[in-house]
Order: structure tokens, then sequence, then C-alpha cells
């Protein structure tokens, strides 16, 4: 009889386990697929935005330059205007006036090929600094700029301590116009 308790305690324990086993690896399924679902990425808007983005990412690793426009060295707006030029679009030159361009949308609307501006150090409260939007997930808000430490990198907006508090506006350009204008 001591057996037989201890025979049924023990394949009680095993099926107890049994089942443990298939509820965690349940859970942990279940949040591998939540995982694949919550982070797609926000999709591309069309074609040239992709070429454009692809063309930036080529750049990475060029050294930073004031005042350059060539992938011999950018400073950030003469990287926008560089990787934008390329593709036929006429921008205007500093991240200040660059700033005045498109629609400005929130970072909840944001999607890859936004421009991301930026204030300067030192208390500055206008636009120093422009980067453009690669890539848009849960976690990260991904942006390709030309940082005057680094060069061309890219950065997560949503991690970085010194982009969040120098945030300053996302604009959207009009990819179906080579010459963009202000909006009124």
């Amino acid at each position: 009889m001591i057996i037989s308790c201890v025979h049924l305690r023990l394949i009680f324990f095993i099926g107890y386990l049994f089942f443990l086993s298939n509820c965690f690896s349940q859970i942990i399924e279940d949040s591998l697929n939540q995982v694949v679902v919550d982070t797609n990425a926000v999709p591309v808007p069309n074609e040239k935005v992709t070429s454009i983005i692809a063309l930036a990412q080529t750049l990475l690793g060029t050294p930073y330059h004031w005042g350059g426009t060539t992938p011999t060295g950018f400073d950030c707006s003469g990287f926008i205007n560089y990787i934008f030029g390329y593709f036929g679009f006429s921008l205007v030159r500093t991240s200040y006036s660059l700033a005045e361009l498109g629609e400005t949308v929130s970072l909840a609307e944001l999607q890859p090929g936004d421009l991301l501006f930026f204030r300067g150090t030192g208390g500055s409260t206008s636009v120093w600094h422009v980067g453009m939007v690669i890539e848009v997930t849960l976690d990260a808000i991904n942006f390709i700029h030309s940082s005057t430490s680094r060069g061309v990198v890219v950065n997560n907006f949503k991690t970085s301590k010194y982009y969040i508090s120098r945030y300053v506006k996302a604009k959207r350009l009009d990819y179906g116009k080579a010459n963009q204008r202000k909006k009124e």
C-alpha cells in the first residue's frame, strides 16, 4: 500500500510537471508570437523612400565635416540634401530651413522617410540638427544623421536621452514633388 501511494504521488507529480511545462511552453510560444506581432515595423511609404533610405545607409561611417555636402564629409543638413538631391529633390540648405518644409507629424505618426529636428546645446531653442527616420517599431525610432562626433550614424531616438531632450519636431515631405516648399 505504501509503494502504491508513493507511485501515485510520483505519477501525480510527473503529470503536474508535464502540465506545467505545457503551460509554460504555451506562454513562451504566445510571448514569442506576441513579440513578432508587436515589433512589426511601420512600412516604408513608397519605393522612392526605400531608395533614399538605402542610399543613406551606404554612407554610414562618412566623417562629419562642417558645411560638408559630399561623401568626403557631411554636416547634418548637407547629408539630408545629398541623399534627397541624388533622387532629384531640391531642398533648402540649413536644418533650420528644412524644419519649415513639409507637414508636421507627431512622434506617434512617424514613418520611414520623415525628418526629425533637434535644438542645439547650451540652452538653444532653435533647430540646429536634422536626421531622417529609417525604421519605426515599438522599441525603436531609428534615424540616420551626420553627428559632429561620429559622422554618419544610426541612433535609436527612443533610447537616447541626448536626442529626446533636444527634440523639436518631426516633418513629412511630399515625395511626389521635386521642389519642396514651406507649408503655409
